[in-house]
């Protein structure tokens, strides 16, 4: 406990704990509903497709890569939903093109216009997430917090129109509920959520995030408000313990705070059979 009352007096320690609740808590709101919808494999989808962003943003040299690679997410979130759903390349086979293609695409960048003398560790650290969240600027952290109180409103303000579309989005429809752009809405603050949280737990490990608090909470609850309330409280505690327990043992903070949340479900799952 005094090394980690030591650490706390870091300004980047701190940073790394705001940031880390903040994406843990705006990944677990929009977890549910993707979980529910059958569509939770778009986050990884989308994490690959920010992956090759981040890689284009370093040929080209960008210093703030989040200009480039929130926007080409944002797209091809839009792209997902509309080639999901109007042509004959559906849900799961136009995730996998557009994921697998953009990493293939971006390793293969980062290899011919390689500018760093450590192409190995960059991707490692891209893919699989490193200290890096320990070494966020002031900026980061704002740009961070404002991003997430925005999808924190949004979530809130059309709470009823997404439980609408999660359960029945036919019902929803035919009484006059615009669902194409509550979906749009869902996919580009997806795609929000998955740019800010590379820097947690790396491009390869984000959906994590995503899926497995959701999950928990399935475990235990079944009403939608029990499942989304205790499902971003889990979410907040398994970040704040993974970043605590990465600083206190030296481990890479986003396999670190994978790792707690996936304990946390198997923990979840024995509760849920306990109570049948």
């Amino acid at each position: 406990m005094g090394n980690l009352a030591s650490y706390f007096a870091y300004p980047f320690v701190r940073y790394a704990l705001i940031v880390g609740v903040l994406i843990a808590l705006c990944s677990s709101l929009l977890g549910v509903i993707l979980v529910l919808k059958r569509f939770s494999y778009i986050g990884d989808g989308l994490s690959h497709v920010a992956f090759g962003a981040m890689a284009i943003a370093a040929v080209v040299g960008l210093s703030d890569r989040m200009i480039l690679t929130l926007p080409i997410t944002i797209v091809c979130a839009i792209l997902l939903l509309r080639t999901g759903q109007n042509t004959r390349i559906k849900g799961d086979a136009a995730i996998a093109m557009i994921s697998v293609g953009a990493l293939a695409a971006g390793y293969l960048l980062m290899n011919i216009f390689n500018s760093s003398p450590n192409i190995s560790g960059d991707v490692c650290t891209t893919l699989f997430g490193s200290m890096k969240i320990l070494t966020l600027t002031k900026s980061e952290v704002i740009l961070s917090l404002v991003l997430s109180i925005v999808v924190v409103i949004l979530f809130i303000a059309f709470y009823n129109r997404f439980f609408a579309v999660t359960f029945d989005e036919n019902f929803a429809k035919a009484v006059g509920t615009k669902t194409y752009l509550l979906n749009l809405l869902i996919a580009t603050v997806i795609a929000v959520i998955i740019v800010l949280a590379m820097n947690l737990v790396g491009s390869l490990l984000v959906s994590a995030l995503v899926i497995f608090p959701a999950l928990s909470a399935m475990r235990i609850f079944k009403s939608f408000r029990s499942v989304t309330i205790f499902s971003a409280c889990l979410s907040v505690f398994c970040a704040l313990l993974g970043i605590i327990l990465s600083i206190l043992w030296g481990t890479p903070v986003g396999s670190t705070i994978v790792v707690t949340d996936i304990a946390a479900f198997a923990l979840c799952a024995i509760i849920g059979k306990i109570k049948g």
